[in-house]
């Protein structure tokens, strides 16, 4: 059993940056796969980026490369998601998920455990 949660989100401009954390309780953090995922309003919640367990294969949404960078530390609970050159698209409840699931990392239906979730909104 895992629980999460999640800081650092809030109101910024376009151009901005944040560092979203997210704190996870409980054992074995360093065997879960951890990722980040977003929903917008009326939208589809959507995977940004994720972690894999052993640290190796990070992976990126088209949307979010090269600005975004996803961390773990093991030692800490803690995984992050440092968001550079926010643009008002990327607006929208943000979560942190883990799984112990070995494979389809990017689907949300992987991901047994959830966040509450926090917002960021980017204004132009």
């Amino acid at each position: 059993q895992v629980q999460l949660v999640e800081s650092g989100g809030g109101l910024v401009q376009a151009g901005d940056s944040l560092r979203l954390s997210c704190t996870a309780s409980g054992r074995a953090f360093s065997s879960y796969t951890m990722g980040w995922f977003r929903q917008a309003p009326g939208k589809e919640r959507e995977a940004v980026a994720v972690i894999p367990w052993t640290g190796i294969g990070l992976t990126y949404a088209d949307s979010v490369k090269g600005r975004f960078t996803i961390s773990r530390d093991n030692a800490k609970n803690t995984v992050s998601l440092q968001m550079n050159s926010l643009k008002p698209e990327d607006t929208a409840v943000y979560f942190c998920a883990a799984t112990n699931r070995r494979s389809n990392y990017y689907s949300s239906d992987s991901y047994g455990y959830w966040g509450q979730g926090t917002q960021v909104t980017v204004s132009s």
